[in-house]
């Protein structure tokens, strides 16, 4: 597998690298260092470089392969996803925003592998992702109540925690699995 590496200079006391998803090295150096010194320290850390960029794979390797499991190549396929999707999540939605007292606008979705929600609190619009059909059903409750936290909190400062805490209690737990599963 071809790299590239890009050279950033920038005002740091220090050499740095890390390995971005395409498997490209990205240095950052101090304004002014030499460039034999940066190709000394891009030499010495050859195994270092081999060894991350094969970790980077494997886990790029992982999410596709998770991510993979929900074919949305098909209008038939993205119809279907759509309204399994619609089945799961909108009961959901229904039931948690009565008890919390909150209603949002209106409730998309969209094949997001960034993220499994959006809440826009301007517009009060929730948007999920047709890739939470991949997670167990307490993870996809525990996004529900996430997004729709948004509306009474749009920031994830203690406020909105002590909001989580209190509408859904293993919320730390849904989040570590969901992690594990897509990440």
């Amino acid at each position: 597998m071809e790299m590239a590496i890009q050279v950033t200079y920038r005002r740091t006391r220090r050499l740095s690298m890390r390995i971005v998803k395409n498997g490209d090295v990205h240095v950052s150096a101090p304004i002014g260092l030499p460039r034999k010194e940066i190709e000394r320290f891009i030499d010495e850390h050859r195994e270092w470089i081999a060894e991350a960029r094969k970790k980077t794979q494997e886990h790029q390797d992982r999410r596709a392969a998770f991510y993979n499991q929900l074919p949305l190549q098909t209008r038939a396929q993205a119809n279907e996803a759509l309204k399994r999707l619609k089945n799961l999540v909108e009961p959901m939605v229904e039931r948690h925003a009565q008890v919390m007292g909150v209603k949002p606008t209106a409730i998309t979705y969209k094949a997001m592998k960034s993220r499994w929600g959006v809440c826009h609190v301007r517009t009060r619009v929730i948007c999920f992702s047709a890739y939470l059909l991949l997670l167990p059903e307490w993870c996809v409750e525990h996004v529900v109540v996430h997004e729709l936290c948004h509306l009474l909190e749009p920031s994830h400062n203690a406020r909105f925690h002590a909001l989580m805490d209190m509408y859904f209690p293993r919320w730390k737990e849904a989040r570590k699995m969901t992690r594990q599963m897509s990440y």
